[in-house]
């Protein structure tokens, strides 16, 4: 079944088409990659999945909701992280959850157990009372994953999950999409082909707003997204400064 649906898409700003008549589905406990160089039209289709633009023509589906003509229904099925995802610093990563999960409207003993269940699925339990300005860019990016997660999304949408995370954070941030994707739909971003390879089960490559092909990853002959050796040892070998 298909938790999202793109019918020829299109976006176009003034003079210039940002997005031409793409079509795709994302199936349930998928991760669907968006590969192609900067702008190419990925962040522009993300915006138009979430709500955040208007497409000029086509549709965008969310299990079967039109995100234009039901945005509150769609938006209630989306989990989102937007490149740079904003946080506020000040506040400690269990602050922050309940504040996030008050504005979806979640409260009482139902929030404190969306904020447990974010937390244990991100592996946040060590720095749930850390002041989010404390972490590393890792462990905020982790922060960003369980606001999205916390009313339990169909759709999680993420904007270049990887950028500015060290090799160790990409290693472990590829586990944590995997997992996650045994409860949601995944839509990522990037420019990195060998991320989207490790991570996705499906690609859709695309140049100047237009879909060039969608391609079945087959993990037989690709690495499965656990470490290979060489990461395994770079993450051993790291262990003691991640921890700090």
């Amino acid at each position: 079944m298909a938790v999202l649906s793109l019918d020829r898409l299109s976006k176009r700003f003034g003079a210039q088409l940002a997005v031409d008549a793409v079509s795709f589905d994302v199936r349930e406990r998928e991760v669907f990659g968006l590969l192609g160089p900067n702008g190419s039209g990925k962040s522009t289709i993300l915006r138009l999945v979430t709500g955040y633009l208007y497409p000029s023509s086509g549709t965008v589906r969310i299990g079967g909701i039109d995100v234009v003509r039901a945005a509150r229904a769609a938006r209630e099925r989306i989990g989102y992280v937007p490149e740079d995802s904003p946080l506020y610093g000040h506040m400690r990563v269990v602050e922050y959850l309940a504040f996030m999960g008050r504005l979806r409207g979640i409260t009482g003993r139902a929030l404190d157990r969306a904020i447990d269940s974010a937390v244990e699925r991100l592996s946040l339990g060590s720095v749930r009372r850390t002041i989010i300005e404390r972490l590393s860019r890792g462990y905020r990016q982790r922060v960003s994953l369980a606001q999205a997660v916390l009313h339990k999304p169909d759709l999680l949408v993420l904007d270049e999950p990887s950028n500015g995370l060290d090799p160790r954070q990409i290693i472990e941030l590829r586990g944590l999409l995997r997992h996650l994707a045994q409860d949601c739909a995944v839509l990522v971003t990037s420019h990195i082909l060998a991320e989207i390879e490790r991570t996705a089960d499906r690609v859709a490559i695309l140049l100047d707003g237009r879909l060039l092909t969608i391609e079945q990853i087959s993990h037989e002959t690709v690495a499965a997204p656990v470490p290979s050796p060489l990461e395994a040892l770079f993450l051993d070998l790291t262990q003691a400064k991640a921890m700090q």
